[in-house]
């Protein structure tokens, strides 16, 4: 009965994003034809970004109910959850906005695709492989307690505070704790957001006890939403179901994104899934120009800072796209002058020592380069992403800097550059702390990374058929003949 009631829990915040999503009319094909047969790319979408919508919104409403003095309980936090998803379901389906027939098209959308017999069998040898690696990470989430060592001297404690007390309550640093501070509790980063905490405790909630295996559960749903968000924006793009199945499979098979999903209870999956699905709806925006685009892009970006200390490091670098975006004639030069006086003002850095408010600025450069060649070229972290990411820039230089690509190869510039930094001036405590180890800030842009190497594929691939038809004047000379 207890994980009948977790499973309950888990599908609560997937059916609120849901819900909340289809009530918005994103994507926009399903406001617009709701009698029609839906793609499968809306349906991929609308399960891929409900999950992170539904999941935000969840940890925003029991920081209400915590700064409420009502605490946590299942009655609290998911009944009036529960009366929301059902008033807007009640509410499509009174609107005409949804019915049976909408979800059994959905239904079909994602499994009955017009492919050709040697497709069908490589879509169904990767859709096997990818459900094996979600039930294996599943596996792992179930019978493994909470091991990695941030996620219990970081994350956890809060988790578990939380939990027993009913809600939120003040962590301080350790000096604060033994100077007296009333009330509070202290552990290894007193400073990290609410988010991942609390979704640790809505899982113990609907469990019904804490369970500190249990309560991770969120972890492989998170990178099985990826996988649907990543395939839904691939195909909304016009790449081929298979060629998005692929991009699925390059995301879902980097290493370290799968170990982040097992060994449960960092933030960085989640991070890098929003920060992904953020850059992705504002490529969507890009592309149709529709505000409701705008509305889940900014939601999310927004979101990033709650999730961990360095999101809004993250963030920011989504502001050169949104540049290119706006202004796209005079975008790319803006950004590149923006990103001229960034390495000025690093370099100035470097050579002086200002400080505010007794902060020092002064960036210490020291490059571990035989480090980040080992961590990116040779170790197994990312297996040969680097290698096809730079082949790919070299070949696709001029593509990535004209439209449809420049505002998302921006974006990338500006993750590629913050990471920079952190290898770089590693030292530089004020700047580069929140970032985390390397590796770890990097999974942070790795799945963009492949969905961009993915449409940066698409558009060589197009260029070379069409640089391989004849062209006009040849087809009449030919006529003539």
């Amino acid at each position: 009965m207890e994980y009948a009631t977790l499973a309950l829990g888990l599908a609560l915040p997937w059916l609120l994003g849901i819900a909340l999503l289809l009530a918005l009319g994103w994507p926009r094909s399903l406001a617009e034809a709701p009698d029609t047969d839906w793609d499968s790319a809306d349906v991929a979408l609308i399960i891929g970004y409900g999950y992170f919508i539904g999941s935000l919104a969840l940890t925003l409403w029991m920081r209400v109910l915590s700064a409420a003095d009502v605490g946590f309980s299942r009655i609290a936090v998911g009944a009036p959850l529960l009366a929301v998803v059902a008033g807007l379901f009640y509410w499509l389906i009174q609107g005409g906005r949804l019915s049976v027939a909408n979800l059994r098209g959905a239904a079909a959308a994602l499994v009955r695709l017009p492919l050709p017999r040697w497709e069908r069998w490589i879509w169904a040898g990767l859709l096997i492989w990818l459900a094996l690696r979600f039930i294996l990470i599943a596996a792992e989430v179930a019978w493994r307690p909470l091991y990695p060592w941030d996620a219990w001297v970081q994350w956890a404690t809060k988790a578990r505070v939380w939990y027993e007390l009913g809600r939120i309550v003040l962590f301080v640093s350790a000096d604060a704790w033994l100077a007296g501070a009333g009330g509070a509790y202290s552990d290894a980063s007193p400073d990290n957001p609410a988010t991942i905490p609390l979704l640790q405790v809505w899982s113990s909630i609907a469990l019904g006890r804490w369970d500190d295996a249990a309560m991770n559960w969120p972890w492989p749903l998170m990178l099985l939403a990826l996988a649907f968000a990543v395939y839904g924006a691939l195909r909304s793009v016009d790449l081929p179901a298979l060629g998005a199945l692929i991009g699925v499979y390059l995301v879902a098979s980097l290493p370290l994104l799968d170990a982040h999903a097992a060994l449960a209870g960092y933030p960085d999956l989640m991070a890098s899934a929003v920060y992904t699905l953020a850059a992705l709806a504002f490529h969507r925006w890009a592309l149709s120009r529709d505000v409701r685009d705008v509305v889940v892009a900014a939601a999310l970006a927004l979101a990033c800072p709650f999730i961990e200390l360095a999101g809004t490091l993250w963030a920011l670098t989504l502001v050169p796209g949104l540049i290119v975006m706006i202004w796209p004639r005079r975008g790319l030069q803006i950004v590149g002058l923006g990103f001229a006086v960034a390495a000025l003002t690093v370099l100035a850095l470097t050579q002086s020592e200002p400080s505010i408010f007794g902060y020092s600025l002064h960036l210490d450069y020291r490059p571990p380069w035989h480090s980040l060649t080992d961590a990116y070229l040779l170790l197994g972290n990312w297996h040969l992403l680097w290698y096809a990411v730079i082949v790919l820039a070299i070949v696709g230089a001029r593509q990535l800097l004209r439209p449809p690509l420049a505002p998302l190869a921006m974006v990338v510039a500006s993750g590629l550059g913050l990471l920079f930094i952190a290898a770089a001036f590693a030292q530089s405590n004020l700047w580069v702390a929140p970032l985390g180890s390397l590796n770890r800030a990097t999974l942070h842009l790795a799945p963009l990374l492949v969905c961009l190497s993915a449409l940066l594929w698409r558009e060589l691939s197009a260029s070379a058929r069409a640089a391989s038809l004849p062209s006009a004047p040849e087809l009449a000379h030919d006529a003539r003949l």
